[in-house]
């Protein structure tokens, strides 16, 4: 039995390839292998000791839900901690809540504000 074979597929015209710069070409190849197998650790960016910084660029709105959770987290934990506590220490446990609280309510309201102003618009 005779097996029919298609032709094959034509070869491209690689003349346009043929005057390629050899010289060019391992300026790149060396480029490359310098890249993937000895890359430059990055630079550490140290700002003055800072250990957390804020995203630059991000929204006060963002900004303030992330404080105002943060703070009722911090409540949160002193209010579990003034329950243990007894005397002076549960007085300075109760000013830490109330000062927290505080603040809360301030990152709370300046919420309620934006979001007014978002909605006048």
């Amino acid at each position: 039995m005779v097996k029919i074979t298609p032709n094959p597929p034509r070869a491209e015209d690689l003349s346009a390839y043929t005057t390629l710069d050899t010289e060019k070409l391992r300026e790149a190849a060396d480029r490359a292998l310098n890249m993937h197998l000895s890359p430059t650790p990055p630079k550490p960016d140290t700002q003055n000791g800072q250990v957390f910084t804020v995203v630059p660029g991000l929204n006060t709105e963002s900004v303030l839900t992330t404080l105002s959770e943060t703070l009722a987290s911090a409540d949160a934990l002193v209010s579990d901690l003034t329950f243990d506590l007894e005397g002076a220490r549960r007085h300075v446990a109760l000013g830490i809540q109330q000062l927290i609280e505080l603040a809360r309510l301030l990152a709370n309201r300046a919420l309620d504000d934006i979001e007014l102003t978002n909605s006048a618009r």
